[in-house]
């Protein structure tokens, strides 16, 4: 046989062995997801998801705004002993806690295969997955640039290790998923500076923050990265269904790499996001900050203080002590306060804000209390949010990431983020729908018993104004009953 026509002959088998490979690989794939979908679908509770269970689950998507509901409004209803306890090793639910009533944490949902599924309820907020990704970017920035104060990477990481072994207090390194962005950025912001060293020039080509690579790793850079597939993209999908790389599911690893790689296989993966958040108990979103506010203080809040109520667990427990390091739960949202701590950001360490608006009495509490103390905290916290990533921008200055900014990012750089998230985009559109939902059926409870009832009560008294117009309609019908009789009488006596 010729050459020719043997290379060409062993070339077609080639082909098609890998072909009969790839098709099994694929085939394989299909299955183990299916499998999953299937299996996560089964084990849904099927109950009164507008009912509050015993147990409060706060599935916090990272960058949603999910600290603000925690320290504004949560940590104003349950007392610390009735929050579940946490190992602090990974950050992971500790079981240990048997009747505890409120979970919040970065965890994914696969950690309901721990907690009582039947007596929980589950909440969550989303946010525009551009926005998201943006914010994710921003913030590991933020935190990795905090380290800059050291001389070196080596210098960084053993101060950092000193600190934490001498604190209780939580690390935003150990936090998912910052445990895995923040010392990638940490590492590239130090070689960055390195590199400026290196050419003795602090010259900066760019006047676009996200692309300034002479400072920080450009947006466009970050998000082709393996490490943002693999935990930015599509993350609020992939957090809900249970499939992070934090998950508690054995299986999950296989599940995300079959769905990487045949990316057809992201409708189930979709399909179970979407399936939990039709039975999750409140869905807010964070784009609508106020409106879900409200929502969630009249649907969640609500129910929270009636059922503490009847439980007698309100008011058992003194206010959040003022010299505790850190909360069981800490979000990577909440830093140290550099007024307390003047080298707090050296510790790149989470703590708590020590400030009034984290003590309140939980006697009495209402949901117009509620959402009073909620508007004093938030602000608080905004503020302590602003001072630290002010703070930190400094140390790479002159790059400052600014709504403004964001607006100048090439429509190129933005697609990439829509494709890179369809998923994300998809969960996303469907919450909305949920969200509008909630709104029309819980428009009618807003102006619940409470409501109504403080309209008559002011400091002891009553509203003039609002007795006026309560009776106004009454008095304009009693006025043409008369009008009508009179008339009537009339007519009598002309006949």
């Amino acid at each position: 046989m010729d050459s020719t026509l043997k290379c060409s002959f062993l070339l077609v088998l080639l082909g098609l062995v890998v072909n009969a490979l790839c098709l099994t690989d694929s085939e394989h794939c299909e299955n183990v997801v299916k499998k999953w979908a299937l299996t996560s679908l089964d084990h849904e509770v099927k109950n009164n998801k507008h009912t509050l269970k015993d147990l409060l689950f706060f599935l916090h998507v990272p960058r949603t705004g999910g600290r603000t509901y925690f320290h504004c409004f949560l940590k104003k209803l349950y007392s610390n002993s009735l929050e579940c306890p946490r190992s602090y090793d990974k950050l992971r639910f500790d079981p240990s806690k048997e009747k505890c009533r409120l979970l919040v944490t970065h965890d994914d949902y696969s950690i309901t295969s721990k907690l009582p599924r039947d007596r929980t309820s589950v909440v969550t907020i989303l946010r525009n997955p551009v926005d998201r990704v943006f914010s994710t970017y921003e913030f590991s920035v933020e935190v990795g640039a905090r380290f800059l104060v050291h001389p070196n990477l080596t210098s960084a990481m053993q101060m950092t290790g000193r600190l934490r072994a001498k604190t209780k207090g939580v690390s935003t390194l150990d936090i998912w998923p910052w445990k895995y962005l923040v010392p990638w950025m940490r590492e590239d912001l130090f070689a960055r500076r390195n590199a400026r060293k290196a050419r003795r020039t602090n010259d900066v080509k760019s006047s676009d923050p996200y692309n300034m690579e002479d400072i920080v790793m450009p947006l466009l850079n970050y998000i082709n990265d393996p490490i943002a597939h693999e935990i930015v993209h599509n993350g609020a999908t992939f957090q809900i269904a249970g499939l992070t790389n934090n998950s508690y599911l054995p299986k999950s690893h296989e599940v995300r790499h079959c769905v990487d790689k045949y990316k057809n296989l992201g409708e189930y993966v979709l399909q179970v996001a979407k399936k939990r958040l039709d039975n999750m108990l409140y869905v807010g979103l964070t784009e609508d900050h106020r409106e879900s506010a409200t929502m969630f203080a009249n649907v969640v809040g609500a129910q929270v203080i009636s059922q503490l109520e009847e439980s007698n667990a309100i008011g058992k427990e003194a206010a959040v002590n003022k010299s505790e390091l850190t909360t069981s739960f800490s979000d990577s949202e909440l830093d140290s306060n550099d007024h307390q701590n003047p080298n707090s950001d050296e510790k790149g360490n989470e703590t708590t804000s020590s400030s009034d608006d984290n003590e309140v009495k939980q006697e009495n509490m209402t949901v117009r209390k509620l959402m009073e103390t909620y508007e004093v905290c938030i602000s608080s916290l905004r503020k302590t949010q602003a001072h630290r990533r002010i703070a930190s921008l400094k140390r790479i200055a002159p790059a400052n990431f600014t709504k403004e900014a964001r607006l100048q990012v090439p429509q190129m750089v933005i697609q990439r983020i829509q494709s890179l998230n369809n998923l994300d985009l998809e969960l996303y559109e469907y919450a909305q729908g949920i969200f509008a939902k909630q709104h029309n059926e819980g428009a009618e409870k807003l102006f619940d018993t409470e409501t109504l009832g403080s309209m008559f009560n002011y400091s002891g008294g009553i509203k003039l104004q609002d007795i006026c117009l309560w009776a106004m309609p009454f008095v304009l019908l009693f006025i043409f009953f008369l009008f009508v009789n009179a008339k009537r009488r009339t007519l009598k006596v002309k006949i």
